[in-house]
C-alpha cells in the first residue's frame, strides 16, 4: 500500500499504519508501519522535498507523482504487487497541503497500470469544504475508486460512509466475507446526514465557502505584507493555511511562534490549532456557516498577536491540555486536538 508522509487517516490499528502523522510520534518505536506500507514524499511545493523556488517553472506535480512511480517499480522488482494507493484530498495534519496542479491524475493513472485501486480520503476535506466543488478531489479532475467520508457529514453527529464503485462492491461481496456493523444504518443519522446534504444546498454553502474563503485569502495576502512572520498563505475555499517562518529566504519554521499565536487567539476566545511537520502552520477549517464577519474579527486578533511577535511585546501565557471550550468560542479548526501545552515565548503562568 502506498501512502503520503504526513497522512492521517484515523485512530484504529489498521489505519495508523497508514498514518504517518501518527506513526512519527510513537516514542521508542513502540509501533511501526508493516513492510507493505509504502510513504511517498508529501507533494508539498513550499517546504517539501520539490520547493517551487529551488525548482521554478518546472512540472512539481509530476515530478512529485514520479516518486510514486520509482516506489512502485521497487515493489514490482521485490516481486510483490501494489494493492493501491491512498491519501487526503487535500492534506490537513500534513499542514493544510494543496497538491500542484496534475499530481493525483498522474499518480492514479501510475496505480491503475499497475493494478491498484485508487483511496481518497475526504473525511476533513469533503462536503463543499472547497466552494468550487463538493468534493475535494475533483479539484484535480480524478475520479477515485474508492472515497471515504465522514465528520461534516452528520455535522458533529457521528456518522460516515465508504463509497466505491460497482466492480469494486461486487468482488467484495463475492470473496465471501461478512461485513456488519451494530450501528450501521442508524435512522436517526441517517436523517442528519440527508439533513445536512439539504442545508448545504438550500443555503448554498458551497457559493459561501467561495465566498468567505476568498475574503479571507485577500485580507491574509494584505496582512503578509507587513509581517515577515507570514511565509506561505495558501488554500482553497474554507481550507487555509499560514506559514509562519523566521526567515522567508529559508523558509525556517516559526514553530513557537505559531504555539503563541494559537494560544493567544484562545484567549481572544477564538478555537484554533497548528499543525504540520513542524507544528508551524495556523489552520483555517471552520464550520460551513462562518462568515464575513467572523473573518473580520479573527483578522484583526491576527494582526494584534502577530504585532506583539514583531515588537517582542509577548504576553505571559500557557495553554491548558484540557479542552476548555466555551460555548461563546468562535471555532476555527476541528480537527484533532492540538498536542502541545505550553508557549516557549515568554513565561508561562500555569
Amino acid at each position: 500500500m502506498i501512502v503520503l508522509k504526513g497522512a492521517y487517516h484515523g485512530h484504529v490499528i489498521s489505519l495508523i499504519d497508514l498514518s504517518s502523522y501518527k506513526l512519527d510520534d510513537m516514542k521508542d518505536g513502540v509501533h511501526k508501519a508493516p513492510s507493505s506500507v509504502h510513504m511517498a514524499p508529501c507533494p508539498d511545493t513550499y517546504r517539501g522535498k520539490y520547493r517551487d523556488d529551488e525548482h521554478p517553472g518546472k512540472d512539481l506535480g509530476k515530478m512529485y507523482a514520479d516518486d510514486v512511480k520509482e516506489i512502485i517499480d521497487s515493489i514490482h522488482d521485490k516481486g510483490n504487487t501494489v494493492s493501491g494507493f491512498m491519501a487526503e484530498s487535500m492534506q490537513s495534519c500534513g499542514g493544510q497541503i494543496i497538491y500542484p496542479d496534475g499530481y493525483l491524475e498522474k499518480v492514479f493513472k501510475y496505480v491503475h497500470q499497475a493494478g491498484g485501486i485508487n483511496i481518497m480520503d475526504e473525511v476533513q476535506v469533503g462536503f463543499g469544504r472547497v466552494g468550487s466543488h463538493f468534493w475535494s478531489f475533483q479539484a484535480q479532475g480524478v475520479v477515485p475508486d474508492i472515497v471515504t467520508m465522514g465528520k461534516p457529514m452528520g455535522n458533529g453527529h457521528p456518522i460516515a460512509a465508504v463509497v466505491t464503485t460497482k466492480e469494486i462492491a461486487a468482488s467484495f461481496a463475492a470473496c465471501g466475507a461478512e461485513y456488519f456493523n451494530t450501528y450501521g444504518g442508524n435512522p436517526v443519522s441517517c436523517a442528519i446526514g440527508l439533513a445536512v446534504l439539504d442545508v448545504i444546498e438550500n443555503e448554498d454553502l458551497r457559493g459561501k465557502a467561495v465566498q468567505v474563503g476568498q475574503y479571507f485569502l485577500d485580507k491574509l495576502n494584505n496582512m503578509k505584507k507587513t509581517y515577515t512572520l507570514i511565509g506561505d498563505i495558501r488554500g482553497h475555499g474554507m481550507f487555509v493555511g499560514i506559514d509562519l517562518v523566521n526567515d522567508r529566504k529559508t523558509r525556517e519554521p516559526a514553530t513557537k511562534a505559531a504555539e503563541y499565536a494559537v494560544s493567544r487567539l484562545k484567549e481572544e476566545r477564538i478555537l484554533y490549532s497548528r499543525d504540520g511537520p513542524h507544528m508551524n502552520v495556523l489552520k483555517f477549517k471552520p464550520p460551513m456557516c462562518f462568515t464575513k464577519d467572523n473573518v473580520d474579527f479573527l483578522c484583526e486578533k491576527l494582526e494584534v498577536i502577530f504585532d506583539e511577535l514583531k515588537s517582542g511585546n509577548l504576553k505571559s501565557m500557557c495553554t491548558p491540555e484540557k479542552n476548555t471550550n466555551n460555548s461563546n468560542d468562535i471555532l476555527v479548526d476541528g480537527g484533532p486536538p492540538s498536542k502541545k501545552v505550553c508557549t516557549g515565548l515568554g513565561t508561562p503562568v500555569c
